[in-house]
């Protein structure tokens, strides 16, 4: 395993991370966001050098700025021309934890030029009391925004939300 490859995988887990809040994202590059500073750890971490793909198993954790990653295995596509991964792949019991929501599922897609996180295989997202479960969960870093999408045959997305502080005041 070449040293370079690490960094390359570890510089995938800083693009999926996506970055501290919606207003520093907006103005960064996909490189500029896959350049912070990361902490992964597993039990486990293996490149392929002649695919391209890094992989980290068994009870993966990647943590950059207020986003943190979790899943039991995490493979990286690395683009050796563009020198940056272009995709990850995420599965089993995935969490996604930024910014006092949480989203989990049994799979996750990352797009890195797209800086997109797709949950997949039955996604569940939190925020404080606020639910929303459906097949898939797209979440769009740069955007600070997700959409979530029913499943195949006619599946819905369902939501429960929890209004607080709410005060109606009638016109003067």
């Amino acid at each position: 395993m070449r040293i370079p490859r690490i960094f390359a995988a570890l510089s995938l887990v800083a693009a999926l991370a996506g970055g501290a809040g919606a207003q520093e994202r907006m103005g960064e590059s996909a490189r500029e966001l896959g350049s912070r500073p990361i902490d992964v750890t597993a039990d486990r971490v293996s490149a392929d050098s002649v695919r391209n793909i890094v992989t980290f198993e068994g009870s993966v954790v990647a943590r950059q700025a207020d986003v943190t990653l979790y899943a039991d295995r995490i493979q990286a596509d690395y683009s050796r021309e563009a020198g940056s991964i272009d995709r990850i792949e995420a599965e089993g019991n995935v969490r996604f934890v930024q910014e006092g929501r949480e989203a989990r599922s049994p799979r996750a897609t990352f797009h890195n030029l797209e800086q997109q996180i797709v949950l997949s295989g039955g996604a569940t997202l939190r925020q404080g009391q606020n639910t929303v479960q459906g097949e898939t969960l797209t979440i769009f870093l740069r955007e600070n925004r997700s959409v979530v999408t029913g499943g195949k045959d006619g599946g819905r997305v369902q939501a429960v939300i929890n209004p607080k502080g709410i005060v109606e005041t009638s016109p003067k």
